[in-house]
C-alpha cells in the first residue's frame, strides 16, 4: 500500500546539474543571482539527512575547540526531519550532545491551557530524546508579565551572553520571510521582545500545532540576535515558500522580508528542496545563467517568461528579443525566432478544448481527450464537499451537459467546517416547526437540549463536538453538495458521500491514511470503472486534507492500474481553491463563458455554510468564489496575452501519469 505517491508527483524533470552540479565553476556561473550561500537537494529527506551531518560537524568542531557549542533552535515544522536524524545518529553513537547548550529562540506567550507551545515541541521532537543536560536547556519563561517583559528579555539576552555567545542558529524561512517570529517589518537591529502574529503566521500555527486557536503574540529573539551567530543553518521545503525562498536569496535586503537579512551574514547556510527552489533563477530561468536542456516544457516555459518580458504575444516575438533576453540558443537550436514562436503557439492552442471529455466522432489527434469512448463514464474526486464547484465548476457542467455519465465522490464529511451558528440555524427552524409536523418527540427534544446546551458550553472552536453535532454537521454539508450537484445537472444517484475514516476525528488534526481509506476509494473505482478520474492536485491546503484525499486516490489507482478498464482511463489533476498550475504545465485548459462562469459561482454559492463563516479560509481573505473567479480569469488573461483566443475564464489540468 503505497500511502505519499502525492509526493513523487514531478511535474517537471529538473537537470540534475542546475541545482547540484559537478564542479565549483559552474556552481559559481549558476548561482550568481542568489547572495546568499544556498544548497538544495532533490527532497526534504535527502536535504535533512545532510543538514543533520552538516549541523554534526560544527557541534563536534565547537566542542573540540571550546569544550562546548551553544544553539539557538527553531520549532518549526521544516526543523523536524533535520532533528530526528540528529536522534537518530545520537542513538547510533555517532553523535553526542552532552557539551551542547540550547536556546529556545521564541515562545508564545501568554501560553495557553494545552495550547501550542514551542518548548513542548522541541522537547518532544529533540530534546528529550538526546543527552543535553537539562541545565543546559533554556527557554523564555511563560509566566513572565508584562510588566517585566523589557527586564525579562534583556536578562535572555546576557544569559545567552553569559554563555559565550550563540555558536549556531537553526529555524526556518517562515510566512513572509520571517526568521523565529522576526515578521515583516523587523528591523535588522530588532533584539528579544513581544510581538504581534500576523494573520498568515497564526494560520501557520494553526496547521503546524493542530489547534484550532492560536496564540496573537509571542515572545521571540530579534534578527540582531540570530545574526549574532557564528552559524546560520536556515532551510525551507515545499512549493509553498519557494516565492519568498527567491526573494530572500536574490532580491534586496530589506525589512519586507526578514530573512534577505541572511545575505548580509557572512557564514548563512540556507538548504532547501527543489519544490522551496523553483523559483531561484538557476531552477525557474536557467537560461538566465547556464545554458539549457530544452525540454518542451522549458521552451514554453522560457516563450511564456519572454512574452513577459516583452509585452509581446508569442507570434510577434523576433529574434532580437531572443536574442537580447539570453535567448539566442534557442534561435540557433530551431533555426528562427518563427520556429519556436509557432511550436509553442500550436502547444498551447492545443490545450484548449471546450469538450473535456472528448469530443464525440472528431479528430482527436491535437486533442487533450480522446473522442472515444462516448459517452465516457467520469468521477470527480472531491477532498471536501464543495471543492468540485470551486475548482473545475465549469468544467464538471460541460461534462453533464455533453452527455457523460458524471459521478461526485466527496471523499471527506468536511463537518469541522460547519461553524455552530449554521447549525444553529437549523435547529432554531426545527425547534419551532417540530410541534407543526408532529416530530417534538421527547428524543427530539432531548438531542435539541443536548445540542444547545453542548454548543453554550463550548469555549472555544478547539472544544471537540459530540458525535450527534458532528453527524448534523455533516448532514447539513451533504445536503449543500447534493442541491449544488442537483443544480449542476449530475444525477442524485451519483452523488457519493465516501466519508473516508482518516478525517473523523472531530477536531483539526487528523488521522493517518490506512487502508480502510483506500478500500472504500478502490470499491467506488471498481464499481464505476470509469474512462476519466479527475482528482486534486491542489496540494497547497494549509491543513492537508488535499494531499490526503489524493493520496488515498492515487493509492487505490496503484493498486488497480493493471485491471483492463483502468488501462483506457486518463486522470486530470486540478487546482483552484488554494493555486492554480502554471501555464507550463496545463495540459488542457477549458473556457468558460461569462454564462458558465455565473452559473459556476452560484453553485459555489449552494454550499452555504462556507460563506462568510467559514472557520478554514486560510491565508487568503477572499471567499472561495472570488478566489476560483479570479484565479480562472487570470488563465484565460494569459492565453489572451499570448496572442491566443480571448475568453471570459479557464479551468486548467494536468494529466497524472500512474508511477
Amino acid at each position: 500500500m503505497k500511502t505519499n505517491l502525492s509526493s513523487q508527483i514531478k511535474l517537471d524533470r529538473i537537470p540534475r546539474r542546475y541545482y547540484a552540479p559537478e564542479s565549483d565553476l559552474e556552481l559559481a556561473a549558476l548561482t550568481r543571482e542568489e547572495k546568499v550561500q544556498t544548497t538544495i537537494y532533490e527532497t526534504s529527506d535527502d536535504a535533512s539527512e545532510q543538514l543533520a551531518q552538516r549541523i554534526a560537524g560544527e557541534i563536534r568542531r565547537c566542542v573540540a575547540a571550546k569544550n562546548r557549542c551553544v544553539m539557538a533552535l527553531g520549532a518549526g515544522r521544516s526543523t523536524h526531519p533535520v532533528y530526528a536524524r540528529l536522534i537518530a545518529m545520537y542513538q547510533s553513537g555517532e553523535l553526542s550532545m552532552d557539551r551542547v547548550t540550547v536556546f529556545n529562540i521564541s515562545e508564545f506567550f501568554p501560553l495557553m491551557p494545552d495550547g501550542p507551545s514551542t518548548q513542548s515541541c522541541l522537547r518532544q521532537v529533540f530534546l528529550d530524546h538526546v543527552n543535553i543536560r537539562e541545565s543546559n536547556i533554556h527557554s523564555i519563561n511563560p509566566a513572565v508579565t508584562m510588566e517585566s517583559m523589557f527586564d525579562y528579555c534583556k536578562e535572555y539576552e546576557r544569559k545567552i551572553a553569559d554563555c559565550g555567545g550563540i555558536d549556531l542558529t537553526i529555524c526556518e524561512i517562515g510566512p513572509g520571510g520571517a526568521l523565529a517570529f522576526n515578521e515583516p517589518g523587523s528591523s535588522a537591529t530588532s533584539h528579544c521582545r513581544l510581538v504581534l502574529l500576523s494573520d498568515e503566521e497564526r494560520h501557520m500555527i494553526q496547521g503546524a500545532y493542530k489547534c484550532d486557536e492560536s496564540p496573537s503574540t509571542a515572545i521571540t529573539l530579534g534578527l540582531a540576535n540570530l545574526l549574532s551567530a557564528n552559524t546560520i543553518m536556515c532551510m525551507a521545503w515545499g512549493e509553498n515558500s519557494s516565492k519568498v525562498v527567491a526573494e530572500t536569496i536574490e532580491g534586496p535586503v530589506s525589512d519586507a522580508v526578514p530573512a534577505s537579512f541572511l545575505q548580509l551574514h557572512q557564514n548563512a547556510h540556507i538548504i532547501l528542496d527543489l519544490p522551496a527552489a523553483d523559483n531561484l533563477t538557476r531552477i525557474s530561468h536557467p537560461w538566465m545563467v547556464t545554458s539549457c536542456e530544452w525540454t518542451p516544457k522549458q521552451v514554453r516555459r522560457a516563450i511564456v517568461w519572454l512574452c513577459g518580458v516583452t509585452g509581446k504575444p508569442i507570434l510577434k516575438l523576433t529574434n532580437k528579443d531572443y536574442n537580447d533576453h539570453g535567448l539566442g540558443e534557442l534561435v540557433a537550436t530551431y533555426g528562427s525566432a518563427y520556429n519556436v514562436n509557432i511550436q509553442v503557439f500550436n502547444e498551447l492552442q492545443h490545450t484548449i478544448t471546450g469538450w473535456p471529455g472528448g469530443k464525440p466522432n472528431a479528430d482527436d489527434t491535437s486533442r487533450p481527450e480522446r473522442a472515444n469512448p462516448y459517452p465516457k463514464r467520469v468521477i470527480v474526486f472531491s477532498p471536501h464537499p464543495d471543492d468540485d464547484v470551486i475548482s473545475m465548476g465549469g468544467t464538471l457542467k460541460r461534462l453533464v451537459d455533453q452527455g457523460h455519465d458524471v459521478h461526485v465522490a466527496y471523499e471527506t464529511s468536511g463537518n469541522i467546517a460547519v461553524g455552530d451558528e449554521d447549525m444553529m440555524r437549523y435547529f432554531l427552524m426545527m425547534d419551532k416547526i417540530a410541534p407543526m409536523f408532529g416530530f417534538d418527540t421527547e428524543e427530539y427534544l432531548k438531542l435539541s437540549r443536548d445540542v444547545h446546551e453542548g454548543v453554550s458550553a463550548k469555549r472555544s472552536m478547539s472544544d471537540v463536538d459530540s458525535p450527534e453535532v458532528r453527524e448534523i454537521k455533516t448532514m447539513i454539508r451533504q445536503a449543500e453538495a447534493s442541491i449544488a450537484c442537483s443544480y449542476i445537472g449530475v444525477k442524485p444517484q451519483n452523488v457519493h458521500f465516501l466519508r473516508l475514516p482518516f478525517y473523523e476525528t472531530g477536531t483539526v488534526k487528523k488521522g493517518d491514511l490506512s487502508e480502510r481509506d483506500i478500500n472504500i476509494v478502490k470499491q467506488l473505482l471498481e464499481d464505476v470503472k470509469p474512462h476519466q478520474i479527475f482528482v486534486a492536485g491542489d496540494l497547497a491546503d494549509p491543513h492537508g486534507t488535499h494531499r490526503v484525499c489524493t493520496d488515498a486516490v492515487l493509492a487505490a489507482i496503484d493498486e488497480l492500474k493493471n485491471e483492463s478498464w483502468m488501462k483506457d482511463c486518463r486522470i486530470w489533476m486540478y487546482r483552484g481553491a488554494w493555486a492554480e498550475w502554471e501555464i507550463d504545465h496545463i495540459e488542457m485548459a477549458v473556457p468558460i463563458s461569462p454564462e458558465e462562469l455565473r452559473f459556476k459561482r452560484n453553485s459555489i454559492l449552494k454550499h452555504q455554510s462556507q460563506m462568510e463563516n467559514a472557520p478554514f479560509l486560510g491565508d487568503d481573505d477572499r471567499l472561495f468564489w472570488q478566489r476560483a473567479e479570479e484565479r480562472n480569469r487570470a488563465t484565460a488573461s494569459l492565453y489572451e496575452n499570448l496572442g491566443l483566443a480571448s475568453y471570459e475564464a479557464m479551468e486548467a489540468f494536468v494529466q497524472y501519469h500512474p508511477l
